[in-house]
């Protein structure tokens, strides 16, 4: 029986790995963090990395030590309708209705709308461009028995050599020394806390968790059927694609500290990008960083799409089959798509705020083996009060427009005086502490 990958079986999966994890997220969230961390830089990328990569290496491999083929058999461990109301929040939050229109209206902000001609309307070609790439992601997420060939070994090996063509030149011809920019807003004192609420932003621990059914699968389809070496395979993907994602992130932020040294602060990090590729490459870098971008963000998008149709059709047998699950989402995505970006991020925030909290936990119980799952009523203190708390974030995290129309002004307040960490954005920690020892207390002497 088969119990390793060949070397090139490895790659190929560890390259699939990286492709459907890295998408537009983790490339403009790194390059704003390095433009206002400036000579903090270090210390931001530090604390990014524990959300951007240690977080989506530990929910591969909470799906791979358990054994699970997804995230609704790990969340069952909580409870049946826990784990149906949780994987459906999950899915929908990465898919269709926020993770993959970004992958469409990020490319087209720092790209195609640069190269439109004067006059031309926007929103016409916004349009036309989520059609196009309605098009391209049914192409490729219709055909899911090639993932490993479209992504792994097609998709990322471009995606690497243009982004490489564009931070190689950035890090060798520096406009400026990265220790002579002053740190700016949060990054001047807490560079470090700032860089892990930055990190929620790439969506990586929920992608992690989501993304398991796909690595679990093609692990198997390589010859791997005994379930610890299919989870130890799987850890092994999930380790090398995630230390290659913090080498990228160091890179991009450095690149997006040097921007400091020859254009403005920029709105949002799509804009540091630009600016990145207009300096070092005046005649095409538009060009240049629509192919990063788009490429990027396509090949997340057929991930995240194939991953959601095929959780659902496996959720609701007898509704709808795989190819129309993949029709519908894509349709949602691109529709959806046309809001713009800045209202998807506006929404995607708070909505991150109270699905972290509750993936952390999910992956600490699932870390907890045996112990937990003998202890029903400790898991589910746990949880119960690391939801009640991620509402609290959840409010926090809204626009002030919604703040304002909930009267939630006064809360948010008394919160951030009596509750523990809910000024940084960790308002969830100290009950969910508190959850845990609640069931601890109530939990019978013997075991459950």
């Amino acid at each position: 029986m088969k119990k390793k990958l060949t070397f090139w079986e490895a790659a190929s999966i560890m390259s699939m790995l990286f492709g459907l994890f890295f998408g537009a997220g983790n490339l403009i969230f790194p390059a704003r963090l390095g433009q206002l961390a400036g000579r903090n830089v270090w210390k931001a990328v530090a604390g990014f990395s524990v959300t951007g990569v240690g977080l989506p290496l530990l929910a591969v491999a909470a799906l791979a030590i358990t054994e699970s083929s997804g995230v609704l058999m790990l969340s069952k461990r909580v409870g049946r309708k826990f784990a149906y109301l949780f994987t459906c929040g999950l899915y929908l939050t990465i898919g269709p209705f926020f993770a993959c229109p970004r992958c469409v209206t990020v490319p087209f902000e720092v790209g195609v709308r640069r190269m439109l001609p004067a006059g031309f309307d926007e929103r016409l070609a916004l349009l036309l461009f989520s059609l196009l790439f309605l098009v391209l992601i049914l192409w490729f997420s219709l055909r899911p028995g090639n993932i490993l060939t479209w992504i792994g070994k097609i998709l990322n090996p471009i995606f690497f050599v243009v982004l490489g063509i564009l931070v190689f030149s950035a890090l060798l011809r520096p406009a400026g020394t990265i220790s002579q920019y002053e740190p700016l807003m949060a990054y001047k004192s807490g560079a470090v806390i700032q860089g892990i609420l930055d990190g929620y932003n790439t969506m990586d621990a929920l992608a992690g968790l989501a993304f398991g059914i796909i690595v679990v699968d093609v692990v198997k389809k390589q010859g791997i059927r005994e379930p610890k070496y299919v989870a130890l395979n799987t850890i092994m993907a999930g380790l090398t694609s995630c230390l290659l994602m913090a080498v990228i992130y160091v890179l991009v932020a450095l690149m997006g500290a040097g921007t400091r040294g020859y254009a403005e602060l920029a709105e949002n990090g799509g804009t540091v990008l630009a600016d990145a590729a207009a300096h070092y490459f005046p005649s095409f870098g538009s060009v240049l960083l629509t192919l990063i971008v788009s490429f990027a963000c396509l090949k997340t998008a057929i991930g995240l799409v194939t991953s959601c149709s095929t959780c659902f059709q496996e959720m609701f047998p007898g509704t709808l089959r795989y190819n129309q699950w993949a029709v519908l989402f894509s349709v949602i995505t691109a529709s959806i798509a046309n809001v713009g970006l800045s209202s998807i991020i506006k929404v995607t925030i708070p909505v991150l705020m109270m699905l972290y909290p509750l993936s952390i936990t999910l992956i600490i119980i699932a870390f907890g083996g045996t112990w937990l799952e003998k202890r029903p009523r400790v898991v589910h203190c746990l949880m119960g009060a690391t939801f009640l708390s991620a509402i609290f974030d959840f409010i926090k995290a809204m626009p002030s427009e919604w703040i304002a129309a909930t009267h939630a002004e006064a809360l948010i307040e008394f919160l951030k005086s009596y509750l523990p960490f809910f000024k940084l954005g960790f308002g969830w920690v100290c009950p969910t502490i508190l959850g845990f020892l609640v069931g601890l207390l109530l939990s019978p002497k013997k075991t459950e």
